[in-house]
């Protein structure tokens, strides 16, 4: 069951000549859009987080928990055609502004959800090919967004080698990845954004510990040539740490 929608912290938009950024506090931008270019990806997290076309150049079906400004949202809708795309929002006063944002109306491959996350995630079951976490409220990562319990439910809403990005922008990360590699094994590494504020963490759900690369650096899954331009540095990042962790974990048997 929803929380009341009169307890839920309202969003404000802030606006320049360039972009629109949504926030919860006058400190912390939750979401930044270029005005220009509304699909694009600004923020350079969000850009870690299609890492997920390095090994699933086409998923069939993407979740997404928590929309924000719609920045991925709306670049997974213009870049993968073929993909059936489920975004899950608990906030009616963020989805409110989803026409603000340039969020695109729910169609047949398409669909923003009223939900709650940990619900939403609990009643999939291999569902997935990808599960996107990016939950956030005023006061940082909703509990029910971090328990042992939903990693494990995220675990279980995924398909074969199916890959969870989960965005972490938070002071007890190292607990977070605990509980994370309870629930995945060893199939997981973190990439530390260049700010050092977010950490991208991946996590696999196959047999392997790491997944396989299906798509070359220079040809990041099926992508028009200016977003494959705009993913590569981010995409070269995420293979880097993947290997890094690999070469860790062999150190290690």
């Amino acid at each position: 069951m929803l929380d009341d929608a009169s307890e839920m912290c309202r969003p404000f938009v802030h606006e320049t000549l360039h972009y629109k950024t949504l926030h919860f506090s006058l400190h912390e931008a939750q979401s930044r859009m270029l005005k220009r270019e509304p699909c694009t990806l600004v923020v350079d997290y969000t850009r870690t987080m299609m890492g997920f076309l390095l090994f699933n150049g086409q998923p069939q079906r993407v979740a997404m928990i928590g929309l924000g400004g719609g920045s991925l949202a709306k670049f997974c809708y213009r870049e993968l055609p073929r993909t059936r795309i489920d975004v899950v929002e608990i906030n009616p006063h963020v989805l409110a502004l989803r026409d603000e944002f340039h969020v695109p109306p729910d169609d047949e491959r398409f669909r923003v959800h009223l939900d709650d996350g940990a619900h939403f995630v609990r009643r999939a079951h291999r569902q997935f090919n990808v599960l996107l976490v990016d939950g956030y409220t005023r006061e940082g990562v909703p509990a029910k967004l971090a328990s042992q319990a939903f990693y494990d439910q995220c675990r279980q809403a995924l398909c074969d080698n199916g890959i969870m990005v989960l965005n972490l922008y938070c002071d007890d990360l190292n607990a977070h990845l605990e509980r994370i590699r309870r629930s995945f094994g060893r199939g997981v590494f973190t990439v530390c954004e260049a700010d050092g504020t977010n950490n991208v963490v991946f996590a696999h759900a196959g047999d392997d510990p790491f997944p396989r690369l299906s798509s070359s650096i220079g040809d990041p899954g099926h992508l028009r040539r200016a977003a494959g331009a705009l993913l590569k540095p981010a995409f070269s990042r995420v293979a880097a740490a993947m290997h890094a962790q690999c070469d860790s974990a062999a150190r290690c048997d």
